[in-house]
């Protein structure tokens, strides 16, 4: 039981508008859509490295966005170059009457140094479209997200958008959730965490999983912005039902939210060193 509770380093449902009343669209069956295909960028070069097509799918995903809209602005690396780009077109005047939600300290501070107007979902419950990253995507374009730590802000301001545009290199790839054997990240309360712990490698234990609270560079367990603990799933298969594991899950108490992202992607712009290819549902 001890080996539950090590520490490991940091690995790396909408809402619609009715006359009265807001309603969170949450989906209750996994419908999958035909995925269309088309590239749209070739690319000669063979000597780009990974930053170079997180910029390259970052400003691809910059086209979706029009004045006047409300964008959901992702964290981690890729959202990174989303939002340069768009404090970029702010300021020479391409982009008018922007207003980003973020979904993190961090990127509101990014933002904010760019002179990208901010609002929060209080103000703004009904959003044009979410530009993020992910860390892993399967076929059906689900996700596995919050690697970086932002899960629950991403998912909450995700589920608000009218569109949601994730760009991914291709080694984000995976024939199915959990594939990579990086960690699905589920956070929890602090209050009785290693119970918790226990709870979610018992609840995976014939897929095989390994569950790790998460620590930060200086040893200590790793604080979200909303103050909770980061306690990491490493699956030695992918999981077979996405659906029900989220479910499942999301049962316990003291579990805030986890990394499965299902149903909620509109499109996901690949970049790979042969070009630049986007899926959509």
């Amino acid at each position: 039981m001890a080996s539950s509770l090590s520490l490991s380093p940091l690995s790396s449902t909408h809402f619609i508008s009715s006359t009265n009343v807001l309603k969170l669209r949450t989906p209750n069956v996994l419908k999958l859509r035909t995925l269309s295909t088309k590239h749209s960028l070739t690319i000669n070069s063979l000597t780009l490295t990974q930053d170079d097509l997180k910029k390259l799918a970052a400003d691809k995903a910059v086209d979706y966005v029009k004045s006047g809209m409300v964008l959901g602005l992702g964290t981690g690396s890729t959202a990174a170059f989303v939002v340069a780009k768009l404090g970029a077109l702010i300021a020479s005047g391409e982009l008018t009457n922007i207003i980003g939600i973020p979904t993190s300290k961090r990127t509101e501070e990014q933002a904010r140094s760019l002179g990208i107007p901010l609002s929060i979902l209080d103000d703004n419950p009904r959003l044009d479209l979410a530009i993020d990253g992910a860390d892993e995507v399967d076929p059906n374009l689900d996700l596995v997200k919050g690697r970086g730590g932002a899960l629950l802000r991403e998912k909450m301001v995700e589920a608000a958008s009218e569109k949601f545009v994730v760009v991914v290199d291709d080694t984000k790839l995976v024939s199915g959730l959990g594939g990579s054997g990086l960690a699905m990240p589920v956070e929890v309360v602090q209050f009785c965490w290693k119970y918790n712990l226990i709870r979610l490698k018992e609840l995976f234990k014939e897929e095989g999983v390994d569950a790790k609270l998460r620590i930060d560079e200086s040893g200590k367990p790793y604080v979200t912005d909303n103050s909770n603990y980061i306690v990491d799933l490493y699956f030695k298969t992918p999981i077979k039902d996405g659906l029900g594991a989220g479910k499942e899950i999301s049962k316990l108490e003291g579990v805030v939210e986890h990394g499965l992202f299902l149903n909620m992607a509109t499109s996901v712009i690949i970049a790979a060193k042969d070009g630049v290819q986007v899926k959509d549902k």
